[in-house]
């Protein structure tokens, strides 16, 4: 089986193909750096994304929040589900820890602003 993919490592934008067999990566085509071929392999075995959302506060408003590490993306919206469910008391700051150990992957939910 063949995919064609994107690099999203840099900005050069590789147009990359990759051949799977038997859910192992064989081949990869189109990257100029390393990078760009561990990407696809990723990609292709083993996708993990960055959750970037909001969550609400106490005072009734919403706070940025993201998760400090990938996570694998078929979590994603289980992730979402969890995070609607947060209420973040206030004063909240950059780096404080809403939700921990996001379903035993390590990663956690974290404030990304400062909110008094």
């Amino acid at each position: 089986m063949k995919r064609e993919l994107t690099c999203i490592v840099c900005p050069i934008g590789c147009q990359l193909s990759v051949t799977l067999e038997n859910g192992v990566v064989t081949e990869v085509m189109g990257n100029t750096c390393p990078r760009g071929k561990q990407y696809a392999i990723d990609e292709c075995t083993n996708p993990v994304r960055t959750i970037t959302t909001t969550a609400r506060t106490s005072d009734g408003g919403v706070i940025p929040v993201k998760t400090d590490r990938p996570i694998p993306k078929d979590l994603m919206f289980e992730c979402m589900r969890e995070v609607d469910g947060v209420i973040v008391p206030l004063p909240a700051h950059i780096g404080d820890t809403v939700i921990e150990n996001l379903f035993g992957t390590g990663a956690n939910i974290i404030v990304t602003a400062n909110m008094e």
